[in-house]
């Protein structure tokens, strides 16, 4: 996994999603999402998607979705392919990392054209390229504090789609938030090496709850789905990631850990002239309000007691205050 530069955004930081005012008299650009896999996942693609359906709801910007299916021989051309009739183009997924830093690739075919790495960064970006990463580690550390509190165990999983930088940034997180609340807690893992099987999902989150983890946290996305499926199978708890997961069963899904992309992608083409940002690194972490756990709606059963979503408030003021200072899977420069 190529090391992220990051390099955070005064704007950005000082501005929160939720008070981004879109003038919708105004025309957008147009834009394409390319997705590394596909959707369906209710999770990290389907954000992205929601975004650009709500811009075409607020706006009428012409928008569409390429889905690359992981199959990392589509990913350039694919980037191509939206690059000859869109505006901005959306690489979304860290697999991109290889097509878009090739000097001869679609960066360098189109100067003129808005692009977004959404998930990853470039050693080098061009000025027409914006790289947006997300502190997946600090929603994560929420996410494991919460699972952490209601186990009975003491032991709680977590499935990764694999062993890459990216998801072990919310590993060590989760990992990180367990232990604070718990120094004895025990996080145990498994890597399914697919985003797009959710049977191997819960074969694997049953292997966890069979080790003695009564929570386990999907990190894969639609592989995440078998998770769900296992924790309802075995009567144990999990944790939604990307989106907000609970609907898809209330009674097992106490959480999710969330990284607001569509809102993200959103922000961008709705206001471009204060948003796109073109080569630097928009590192949306949990004080620009991107990174959160949330629970669901309020008629939903609620696993997560008011005393303790308040104590996850009180943790989550202090990682944006800088008094707790999150682990995180990737390198960081002095």
């Amino acid at each position: 996994m190529k090391k992220l530069i990051v390099l955070v955004l005064a704007l950005a930081m000082s501005l929160s999603i939720f008070s981004v005012q879109a003038d919708t008299t105004t025309k957008t650009p147009s834009i394409c999402i390319v997705v590394a896999g596909t959707l369906g996942d209710r999770s990290f693609y389907d954000s992205a998607n929601e975004g650009i359906e709500k811009l075409a709801a607020d706006f009428g910007t012409e928008t569409n979705v390429i889905e690359c299916k992981e199959d990392g021989s589509l990913y350039e051309n694919a980037l191509f392919e939206a690059a000859e009739r869109y505006d901005i183009i959306a690489a979304v997924g860290w697999q991109f990392f290889d097509a878009l830093a090739d000097e001869n690739g679609v960066l360098a075919a189109y100067p003129d054209k808005k692009f977004l790495f959404i998930d990853n960064a470039l050693d080098a970006i061009p000025a027409n390229l914006m790289c947006i990463t997300y502190a997946q580690n600090e929603g994560s550390f929420l996410a494991g504090y919460v699972a952490a509190s209601l186990s009975k165990t003491g032991a709680v999983g977590v499935v990764g789609g694999e062993n890459a930088a990216t998801i072990n940034d919310f590993i060590v997180g989760y990992e990180a938030g367990a232990k604070y609340i718990n120094p004895n807690a025990v996080v145990k893992r498994q890597y399914a090496n697919t985003y797009e099987d959710p049977a191997k999902g819960k074969e694997c989150a049953l292997a966890l709850y069979n080790d003695g983890c009564d929570v386990v946290f999907a990190v894969a996305g639609k592989t995440g789905e078998g998770v769900f499926e296992a924790a309802k199978e075995a009567d144990k708890l999990a944790v939604g990631v990307d989106g907000d997961q609970k609907y898809i069963d209330p009674d097992r899904i106490i959480c999710s850990m969330v990284k607001r992309v569509g809102q993200s992608i959103y922000d961008v083409v709705a206001n471009p002239d204060t948003f796109f940002k073109g080569g630097e690194v928009w590192n949306a972490d949990m004080e620009t309000g991107y990174i959160d756990v949330v629970y669901g709606t309020e008629d939903m059963p609620q696993q997560v007691s008011d005393a303790l979503k308040d104590e996850v408030e009180t943790i989550k003021a202090k990682i944006i205050s800088g008094d707790i200072i999150v682990p995180t899977a990737f390198a960081t420069e002095e």
